[in-house]
């Protein structure tokens, strides 16, 4: 929120001290002083009045990591080993996952503390690709291209999926890129055509693309350039 919105907020400033206070540059943000109510403080940030701590801060966090299968995107389960239990990292619990991926389908995720950047991530409003890899039991043909660029009916929701990409890469095999994140909605979509679905990973979402040292299980964290492409 706006820095003079968020010094409002606390219950020891009324407007006009706020307004006092920064026309002084009392107040720093991240180590800098700040005289612009504009400034945008999230929570992230460090935020101190002198030498008053207003907001402590935390160190923003993003990961990548190839999901293997028989693994269950959620932060706790009782009967399945999840996505978080694959992280050696401090208060990982803090952290919580930008996209899923169902319990058989294997491919990226990405593991983060930064609600606002997963929403960026995430939301169809963004148009951000996500691109899986897909093997099939039944032939796949030209059709399905079409009708996959037209969208399909999901009566369960009453919503038509947004326009698909699909590139055939062989008989039983493709590359979907999608911009939802539906309920099992690759599955289902094949599942239009009675086709079963018996490999699914994901190999890519927006501008981030699965490491290719990543073995199954394995994680890095991002990249400064990675984490600013979003």
């Amino acid at each position: 929120m706006r820095l003079d919105r968020f010094l409002s907020n606390l219950p020891q400033f009324n407007r006009k001290q706020v307004r006092l206070l920064l026309v002084e540059r009392r107040v720093r943000v991240d180590g800098v002083a700040v005289g612009d109510p504009h400034v945008e403080v999230r929570e992230f940030s460090q935020v101190l009045l002198d030498d008053q701590v207003l907001q402590v801060g935390r160190p923003a966090r993003y990961f990548m990591l190839h999901k293997p299968m028989g693994c269950v995107s959620a932060t706790v389960d009782p009967q399945h080993p999840t996505v978080l239990d694959l992280l050696d990292e401090p208060d990982k619990h803090d952290l919580h996952l930008a996209g899923r991926l169902d319990y058989n389908t294997s491919g990226l995720m990405v593991i983060t503390n930064d609600g606002q950047w997963s929403r960026r991530l995430t939301q169809p409003q963004t148009k951000l690709g996500k691109v899986y890899y897909v093997e099939t039991e039944q032939e796949i043909n030209e059709q399905y291209i079409e009708t996959f660029a037209r969208g399909i009916y999901f009566s369960f929701e009453d919503l038509t999926t947004q326009p698909a990409t699909l590139q055939l890469l062989g008989a039983r095999s493709a590359r979907l890129t999608i911009v939802e994140g539906r309920y099992h909605q690759v599955k289902r979509m094949f599942g239009h055509f009675q086709n079963k679905v018996l490999r699914l990973h994901r190999e890519q979402m927006g501008p981030l693309t699965l490491d290719p040292e990543l073995s199954p299980g394995q994680y890095r964290p991002l990249t400064a350039e990675e984490i600013q492409q979003i």
